[in-house]
Parts: C-alpha cells; sequence; structure tokens
C-alpha cells in the first residue's frame, strides 16, 4: 500500500486552475458568469482550497475578475487584452523560433508536419478543440527545443487570452490560424532559414491580434 499517498496539494491547485481555465476558454463558463468556490469544488470534487487558489491565478491572469466579499465573474474579452496578450505572446514565439531553427532535427520537423496535418483535418472537420491543441502541439516544438522556460511560462500564461477569441471566432463559422502559413513556417524550419522562421511567426500572431479589431 506504500504507492498509495495523499495527492500533493499544489496538485490539488493545479487540476483545479487547468479544469477552470479550460472552462472559461471553451465558453462553458461564458463572460459575465458568476463562480463559486463551492459549487465548482463539488464539481471537481475537491475541497474549496485548491479552488480558492486556483481562482487567485486566474484573476491574476485576467480570466476572473473579483471584488472582495461580492463576487467572483468570467471576465468580459476585452479587445485591447487580447492585443496586449497577441503582442507578448508573438514576441516570444519568435524569440524561441529564433533560437530553435538552428537546433531543430529531423524528428522535430516531422512532428510539426504531424501536428500541421492534424490541424488542418480538425479545421476542416469544424473541430476547433482538435484545432487548437495540434495548433499549441506544433508550436510547442520550437518553445521546447529553444529552452527557454521564461518564454514557455509566459505563453502559457497569457495564450488563454487569446485562445477565448479565437476559439468564438471559429465557433462563429470563422478560421483557425491558417494550415498555409503553418506549411510556410515548417518549410523555413526545414531549411534553416531563421529570417523566414520568424517573419511567419510574425506574420501568425499580427493575425491573431487583428481578430480583437472586431470584438466590440
Amino acid at each position: 500500500m506504500e504507492a498509495i499517498r495523499p495527492v500533493a496539494r499544489t496538485l490539488l491547485r493545479d487540476r483545479a486552475y487547468a479544469a477552470i481555465r479550460d472552462a472559461i476558454v471553451s465558453g462553458e463558463l461564458e463572460p459575465g458568469a458568476v463562480v463559486r468556490d463551492a459549487d465548482l469544488a463539488e464539481r471537481l470534487g475537491l475541497s474549496r482550497a485548491p479552488v480558492r487558489e486556483a481562482f487567485s491565478r486566474l484573476v491574476d491572469e485576467g480570466l476572473l475578475e473579483s471584488k472582495p466579499q461580492s463576487y467572483t465573474r468570467v471576465t468580459p474579452v476585452v479587445a485591447a487584452d487580447v492585443r496586449d496578450a497577441a503582442a507578448v505572446v508573438g514576441a516570444l514565439h519568435e524569440l524561441v523560433t529564433r533560437v530553435a531553427v538552428p537546433r531543430l532535427f529531423a524528428a522535430d520537423i516531422e512532428a510539426m508536419r504531424a501536428a500541421n496535418e492534424r490541424f488542418a483535418a480538425a479545421v476542416r472537420a469544424g473541430d476547433v478543440d482538435s484545432a487548437l491543441r495540434a495548433d499549441d502541439e506544433l508550436h510547442d516544438v520550437l518553445v521546447r527545443v529553444s529552452g527557454n522556460r521564461a518564454a514557455a511560462a509566459t505563453v502559457v500564461r497569457y495564450t488563454p487570452l487569446i485562445r477565448r477569441l479565437e476559439r468564438r471566432r471559429f465557433g462563429e463559422g470563422g478560421n483557425c490560424r491558417s494550415a498555409g502559413l503553418h506549411e510556410r513556417l515548417i518549410e523555413a524550419c526545414t531549411a534553416g532559414d531563421v529570417t523566414g522562421a520568424v517573419e511567419v511567426t510574425a506574420e501568425i500572431w499580427r493575425g491573431l491580434a487583428d481578430l480583437a479589431d472586431d470584438v466590440p
């Protein structure tokens, strides 16, 4: 029985954080929805403490807003917040691309190609969750190969703000990032063309920032 040990408190907090974050990004918890730690703790099968810790982190990251002794609710999708997040995340993706391209192995390129194939298939099928997951997998190859943990952590923190808008646009019949842009990025990476890869990365993130222009 030694293998059965209490789950670490930090793991419970992270589990609550990931579940609530994903519910906000997917729209299950809509902008303006009031969230209560007791309700979500029951749904997640957790105590209230890790849910409260998750709330605090999500407030800090801009997905929740809280008024002490009054409410905690999901933030609206704000154009300025999306543009700011896209600028930061885009700049970091340019940074990791610049570092990663000379370090890529054939297996890394193949992982990017496979992710883009999954992305394109998901877009054709209208499967937003699979499309965004494949998109993350493609770009995460460059983040991982760069070895920049600070960039990786910042990307994880701010991407959900962008994903909410990206997912909504997809659901309204729009498109996620173009598989064609991804293919150009992969071609530049294959050729070891650092400048070209960075330019395509910048184009991808400019397109995401432009999505914010249509936010009321």
